[in-house]
């Protein structure tokens, strides 16, 4: 039988409930990088963001630029050795950062709410491993935020853009086909999941790693800058196959009646 409405929403962690500007993965493979003499930009450390750390990582270092940097300072191309290195590297950095980067996204505990309200589950899924997902998750519960469901990479054979999480989310859940289903991210990653997925993709923009704003740095633009920016995520969410996107996580119940009234029409993700 088609669906007929919205029954689960999955949800990313850093930068679309929690870490406003995802901060912590960055600053964690910045620090692990210079560990061995390669100097990368925070840029180029958001740009594989969603998928699993170590498949992150791989990412970084096939680019031209950060496998150059890597060659220069290193004296050889990179190998798998130099992945699980950087990798034990990250991972405490990771935790520690996501310890410090752990303040809730604005309205997210009403968000849960009002969904569940609707009759909607809440999941959430994340590229952290089991240490950093256990930390943010610790965090948001303290402030109010508990998902129904959780899963990390860690807990599947392959992390993003691989749908296994939210496959996982729909199982752990019961809930099926995945036109019921919204996944709600904050990168490209995370849309190209949700569409890998079956499942409407959603993207998040003011709070994103695409923004890649403190909430201090985004709020300190003038309107047309902060336009500007999302019109450029927009886009690029949209290349990726996005069905909509948010300016704020706290416009996502609306969605959800907007998503409901497409289904009704017959239409599908």
């Amino acid at each position: 039988m088609p669906p007929t409405e919205i029954k689960l929403v999955v949800l990313d962690w850093a930068g679309t409930t929690i870490d406003y500007g995802c901060l912590a993965p960055t600053g964690a493979f910045v620090e692990a990088f210079a560990s061995k003499g390669v100097d990368v930009t925070l840029a180029e450390a958001r740009g594989p963001m969603g998928l699993h750390k170590k498949d992150h990582i791989r990412a970084m270092l096939r680019t031209e630029i950060v496998g150059g940097k890597w060659r220069a300072a290193v004296g050889r191309d990179w190998a798998e050795s130099d992945v699980e290195e950087l990798y034990r590297s990250v991972t405490p950095l990771q935790v520690a950062a996501a310890e410090k980067y752990s303040g809730l996204i604005a309205g997210v505990p009403a968000v849960a709410d009002a969904l569940r309200a609707k009759g909607l589950k809440v999941a959430a899924s994340t590229g952290y491993f089991h240490e950093a997902a256990a930390v943010v998750r610790s965090a948001a519960k303290r402030q109010g935020f508990e998902p129904d469901f959780n899963i990390c990479a860690d807990d599947v054979p392959a992390g993003r853009p691989a749908p296994w999480m939210i496959f996982r989310c729909m199982e752990a859940l019961s809930v099926y086909p995945p036109a019921a289903v919204v996944k709600v991210g904050d990168t490209v990653i995370d849309i190209e999941d949700g569409r890998n997925a079956g499942c409407w993709s959603v993207g998040v923009i003011d709070s994103s790693n695409e923004m890649g704003l403190s909430e201090a740095e985004f709020k300190s633009l003038t309107e047309a800058e902060r336009n500007v920016r999302r019109k450029d995520i927009t886009e690029r969410y949209q290349k990726a196959g996005a069905h909509a996107v948010l300016h704020v996580i706290t416009d996502l119940p609306a969605l959800i009646g907007d998503l409901n009234a497409r289904l009704a029409r017959g239409e599908r993700p």
